[in-house]
């Protein structure tokens, strides 16, 4: 929310309240929660999810599942420019959720948790994340009109990647 003050007749003030950025998927898999919890923790996956980024891990876990307490760094090519992005698994609870923090990268924070609940036909999986940027309030300017959008559907195109993947025979590609 923007609130506009004027002092006289020259002087305009922007005081902006526009909370951090969050974004919520939810996304239902028809196919077993273990299948689903691996191919979501696959280095190789999230690679070939996000090929048109050219992106690659470079340190770290940089294929197989990650883990709990490892760290990958990864580098793409990001609103123009090449950018490389350190995160940490910090909390793990085999086929129910994991966390991953940045830990080096040009947001000021960025925290995403990975839910996992299994179903009659298959898995829930819910995706919660929350990052912010610098440069104040231009930042949370740029996060609200452009950045949100862009982080949510890079996520929808790794979640429709873990689906094609898990709902079909290529999981063994990643997972055997």
């Amino acid at each position: 929310m923007a609130a506009f003050r004027t002092s006289g007749c020259e002087t305009l003030e922007i005081y902006t309240t526009i909370s951090m950025p969050t974004i919520h998927l939810t996304t239902v898999i028809h196919a077993p929660l273990q299948r689903v919890f691996d191919l979501s923790r696959s280095i190789t996956l999230h690679k070939r999810s996000m090929e048109h980024r050219q992106e690659e891990a470079i340190k770290g876990r940089t294929n197989g599942l990650i883990s709990y307490n490892e760290s990958v760094t990864w580098r793409a090519k990001h609103l123009g420019k090449i950018r490389e992005l350190t995160t940490q698994i910090t909390a793990m609870q085999q086929n129910e959720f994991f966390t991953d923090e940045m830990t080096q990268g040009d947001f000021t924070y960025m925290k995403h948790d990975h839910y996992f609940k299994e179903i009659d036909n298959g898995t829930v999986m819910i995706d919660i994340m929350d990052f912010g940027t610098p440069y104040g309030w231009f930042g949370r300017v740029f996060e609200k009109l452009f950045l949100h959008n862009y982080m949510t559907k890079l996520l929808q195109q790794r979640n429709s990647t873990i689906k094609d993947y898990a709902e079909s025979d290529k999981w063994r590609v990643i997972l055997d």
